[in-house]
């Protein structure tokens, strides 16, 4: 893809949006860093030497939608979290507030952008998700299903944009030093219910000895992201780190069964084995 045009990036006061907002001014876009509140973007103008601007964008609010009218690349990065919980006890206000955001806002920001899109084609759709949908993550299952219903959407919205010249590239995000990743790091929510204390234990330590220690900057994963988003020639999901690398080829090579058989499986084996791979009986 050749750089020039537009670039807009949503939830890019921190972690990735930030980072990917300025790596994209970096290469020569001329970006729109949106976020809900613009003073966290305080300082990002001056490190992008003048080819990025700052505005208000929340993606649930239709009346701030401002699009350059240049725009060749959309990043939907723009998402919430909430308490990792056993569906048991999962609250379905707090589901409904990840859809609201992580779901509709993309949709409704994507469609709207479309128009610009096609105009200035070739061009981009490039939208944030996560390889924690490729896994089978215990107490996840609000944040996994929101993420795995825009990636079904990017599958559909990649054939019908296509002869628009409008390209769909997914990222699969996997640990990376953002506040998101670190506020979900320690014990596990779903450790305060005693039916379900046994598993969330082994999980937060399974992570700790493998996800933990390879975490990437932001930096570096916005560096994989732009890449991906300017190779014309790629497929249309990446990961960005070593991590979602590994399970976005596993993916590929696997059906759903064996995937199970190596992550979700693999837990409940450690679950029922003490966490140390003996007979706990």
């Amino acid at each position: 893809m050749q750089i020039n045009g537009g670039a807009l990036v949503t939830g890019a006061s921190r972690g990735i949006g930030r980072a990917v907002a300025l790596e994209l001014a970096r290469r020569g876009f001329d970006t729109v860093a949106t976020m809900r509140d613009p003073a966290a973007g305080s300082g990002m103008a001056e490190q992008a030497a003048g080819r990025l601007e700052v505005r208000r964008l929340d993606v649930t609010d239709p009346a701030t939608f401002e699009l350059p009218d240049d725009l060749r690349v959309l990043v939907n990065n723009a998402g919430v979290d909430t308490d990792f919980l056993p569906v048991e006890h999962a609250e379905i206000g707090d589901w409904r507030r990840m859809f609201e955001t992580n779901v509709f806002g993309t949709v409704a920001l994507t469609s709207a952008a479309i128009p610009t899109l096609r105009d200035n084609r070739p061009s981009v759709v490039c939208t944030i998700t996560s390889s924690s949908i490729i896994a089978a993550v215990p107490f996840y299952s609000a944040y996994r299903a929101s993420k795995a219903a825009l990636s079904a959407f990017c599958d559909s919205l990649r054939v019908e944009v296509a002869p628009f010249g409008i390209r769909v590239v997914e990222i699969m995000p996997g640990p990376v030093d953002t506040d998101m990743f670190r506020l979900s790091a320690g014990d596990m929510d779903a450790a305060r219910f005693p039916e379900y204390r046994a598993l969330a234990d082994i999980a937060g330590e399974l992570r700790r000895a493998h996800a933990d220690p390879r975490v990437v900057e932001p930096a570096a994963a916005a560096s994989a992201i732009v890449d991906a988003i300017v190779d014309s020639s790629g497929p249309m999901r990446y990961g960005c780190d070593p991590v979602s690398d590994e399970l976005i080829d596993l993916w590929r090579q696997s059906d759903d069964e064996t995937v199970f058989a190596l992550t979700g499986q693999s837990l409940l084996d450690h679950v029922a084995h003490g966490g140390d791979g003996r007979d706990s009986g």
